[in-house]
């Protein structure tokens, strides 16, 4: 299952910096009623994505996120 998860947030993180998304776009597009599936809500709290704040809400990858999309930080739940 954690590859799998694992696999979803690359996902996620690709789909983000595709192009610009809104918070709405996200929450649409990622939420999840799954308790096992909490993609969107593990990638924030990784600190992977930010919701930038003021008219439009936003969501960015940080430079954490931009770094694990690029193959050169760990997962989040890896040592390192």
């Amino acid at each position: 299952m954690e590859e799998q998860v694992h696999a979803l947030t690359l996902s996620f993180l690709s789909w983000v910096a595709e192009r610009p998304r809104s918070y709405g776009d996200a929450m649409e597009a990622w939420r999840s009623s799954c308790p096992r599936l909490t993609i969107w809500e593990d990638a924030l709290g990784a600190e992977l994505v930010a919701v930038e704040r003021g008219g439009e809400r936003r969501v960015s990858l940080t430079p954490r996120g931009r770094a694990l999309l690029e193959g050169s930080a760990p997962a989040a739940d890896e040592p390192g």
